[in-house]
């Protein structure tokens, strides 16, 4: 009986051993395994640039990290907020998350993920919302465009990246500061938006500072009409804000990572702390003047420490001014 206990026991502690332990796999991490970063819009627009070559600069940081960027577009993030849940809370699978559309969208109808199973990780942009139009558009102002606006209801086609994004609660907010009605279109991303302005398809895109492209070039195709931000770029010094146009209406999009709720402490430790020390690189800083990224740094939970207010701020607008 002694000898059954003990063969028991050896086998026991012989399957234990070849079972991975915890503490070591997190202390493995990346060993060198694909990290799969979701984003939730489609290729070309300011998230999927930011990731990609955040993601070279990453894995300089993290010896062994293999980055690969998988771009789930649609309904405004949902998506990929969708995909980056329900994935295994391991450090191999992480997202970037944009507001205020995380935020907006289960404001304003019900949404098939859920924040407490999302975990924040580093804020790195918070990008002003802008109106962009082509260099040969009748529209030399905001002014001008709310002025055309009210003399031709629902005909100027303003785009954005989805319903409950930056661009569209912007659109929203002017249309209620204006009294003017534009016709909104909604698409699968920034890059796309941008794309249909210069292609003539709409009139105004609803893009974010970072994501227009004209910095350095000496006839760029595109112009800001003006910026949500409370005040405004330094690296844009010409392009006013709403408020100096004489509306009232502030809307920036903010762009990080997160993971699933799950990961690891010491695993979002690390990846946190090898964004920190990208964003303080020269070299980073000066590869975000070149993409025009307005860096604003942020710890994970700081980060989500904030969200509650714009959650209520978002559903202050949704009760007076619904956006569809």
């Amino acid at each position: 009986m002694n000898k059954n206990i003990n063969r028991r026991g050896l086998l026991a502690a012989g399957a234990a051993l070849a079972l991975p332990c915890p503490a070591l796999a997190q202390t493995a991490w990346p060993a060198g395994r694909p990290i799969e970063v979701i984003v939730g819009f489609a290729p070309g627009g300011g998230t999927d640039v930011m990731v990609r070559v955040l993601a070279t600069f990453l894995a300089a940081e993290l010896p062994g990290a293999n980055f690969v960027v998988q771009n789930r577009a649609g309904a405004g993030g949902e998506t990929a907020y969708v995909a980056l849940q329900a994935a295994r809370p391991d450090g191999y699978t992480i997202g970037a998350i944009n507001t205020p559309g995380y935020l907006s969208v289960p404001v304003s109808r019900p949404v098939r993920y859920d924040r407490t199973k999302i975990r924040p990780i580093a804020r790195l942009v918070d990008d002003p919302t802008a109106f962009v139009v082509r260099q040969t558009s009748p529209y030399r102002s905001l002014r001008d465009l709310v002025e055309a606006a009210r003399r031709a209801p629902g005909t100027i086609s303003v785009g954005s990246s989805g319903v409950g994004t930056d661009d569209h609660l912007g659109l929203t907010l002017l249309q209620a500061a204006s009294g003017t009605e534009f016709i909104h279109a909604p698409y699968a991303g920034a890059g796309l938006v941008k794309n249909a302005v210069l292609a003539g398809h709409i009139d105004v895109g609803g893009l974010n500072l970072g994501e227009i492209g004209v910095l350095g070039q000496e006839n760029p195709p595109l112009r800001a009409l003006a910026a949500m931000g409370e005040q405004r770029w330094d690296l844009m010094p010409t392009v006013p804000t709403f408020r100096e146009e004489g509306f009232d209406v502030l809307m920036t999009s903010e762009r990080g990572f997160a993971a699933p709720r799950g990961i690891p402490d010491d695993v979002a430790a690390r990846l946190q702390d090898a964004i920190a020390r990208v964003v303080v690189k020269p070299e980073w800083q000066e590869k975000a003047r070149q993409l025009e990224l307005p860096m604003a740094y942020l710890p994970g939970a700081e980060w989500e420490a904030q969200m509650p207010a714009q959650e209520a701020r978002y559903r202050r607008i949704w009760e007076t001014t619904p956006w569809n």
